[in-house]
């Protein structure tokens, strides 16, 4: 297996036309076309993991966090970044990073918390919108279910909790072939009439390629007619965050209780608490202060996130609590994620969870 096949899979997993513009993710170092010895998993890419992979053996480094987020302009060795960098390099290890593709993903970093927390109901806290497209072409009436259903078998057609939904009607379609034509049907410099199936259907972005390959393959005209609309419609499988229930309301200090011993932290910093008790619970890996008002607005009792800033504590405005439980404590469990679905695709050689904590805050 390729470093190329590797990536097929983490795409499935999380697709990469799902993370933030801001972000770089993909593979960061390394040539795809190399063969893997071994997978190492890992919050972040340090020194420390560049020598772990070394010694197990592992030539590919999947990281949650990208190791270069900005352009680097030299290569001298003169920070971190740029000798974990020069070190994969002169040791043939690639390094691919996963971040907000992962942050964005239905069953991803925030799936991750909830299932830790044990919630409930669990549904996407802000859903992304923009990258559910729709597909219009035509095709002779004959051949119009057929096509449909090479379409539904490539991705297209799914709608929340449907499949092979779609919407036809009927017309007459005109076209004439000139002279450098090969037309299916009929006669070149005459104009013809033929009627057709309008068919439209949806499917998300990251599909667009396989959709529009089926499209061309399984049609018989030789100039395929079709349009591709970008949608503004919430796609309520992707997005930042999410929020869920607890199996049973807890009170406000059992519940922080609760949630430093399940995240392992040292501290949990909290907003004022409001004498009542803890259902329905919202959660963003990560610095999710950008999420505070989506999380009032769903009626969350708690707001779990991290690297929340003093007067960001006032948004809680009375509303919620707010609980920063620290940046690595909120996304520690993303590796293991990580490690269990590539085990599950991928079974001739080793997928390693790193030893390495890599958080670099301490408590004292």
């Amino acid at each position: 297996m390729q470093i190329k096949d590797v990536i097929q899979h983490l795409e499935a997993m999380a697709p990469s036309t799902y993370a933030e513009d801001f972000d770089n993710v993909g593979l960061l170092v390394g040539d795809p076309n190399t063969k893997v010895t071994g997978i190492l998993v890992t919050l972040d890419t340090l020194e420390s993991i560049i020598d772990e992979a070394i010694e197990k053996q592992c030539n590919m480094i999947v990281s949650f966090h990208p190791i270069v987020f900005k352009g680097i302009k030299k290569f001298n060795g003169s920070n971190y970044v740029e000798r974990v960098v020069m070190k994969a390099i002169k040791n043939d290890i690639a390094i691919f990073a996963i971040h907000t593709a992962l942050d964005n993903a239905l069953h991803g970093v925030n799936d991750m918390m909830c299932e830790q927390l044990g919630l409930l109901n669990r549904k996407i806290l802000i859903p992304q919108s923009e990258n559910i497209k729709k597909l219009i072409t035509f095709a002779p009436i004959a051949e119009a279910e057929s096509l449909r259903t090479k379409l539904f078998e490539a991705g297209a057609g799914t709608i929340g909790n449907y499949d092979n939904c779609s919407f036809s009607s009927e017309g007459v379609g005109t076209f004439k072939a000139s002279e450098k034509a090969n037309p299916s049907i009929g006669e070149i410099g005459k104009t013809h009439h033929e009627k057709e199936t309008q068919i439209q259907v949806t499917y998300p972005k990251h599909n667009e390629s396989k959709i529009l390959k089926t499209l061309f393959d399984n049609h018989s005209y030789e100039e395929v007619a079709y349009e591709i609309i970008t949608l503004e419609n919430k796609n309520q499988n992707i997005g930042m965050g999410m929020i869920g229930e607890l199996p049973e309301e807890m009170e406000e200090q059992d519940f922080l209780t609760y949630l430093k011993k399940t995240f392992k932290t040292g501290c949990v910093r909290h907003s004022a608490l409001l004498n009542k008790p803890i259902k329905k619970v919202a959660v963003l890996g990560g610095s999710g202060s950008f999420a505070i008002k989506n999380a009032q607005r769903a009626g969350a009792d708690t707001f779990i996130t991290a690297d929340l800033k003093y007067h960001q504590f006032y948004e809680a405005e009375g509303k919620l609590i707010l609980a920063d439980i620290g940046h690595y404590e909120s996304e520690q469990y993303t590796k293991n994620l990580i490690v269990s679905y590539l085990r599950k695709k991928i079974s001739n050689f080793a997928i390693i969870l790193s030893d390495i904590n890599t958080n670099p805050i301490q408590y004292f």
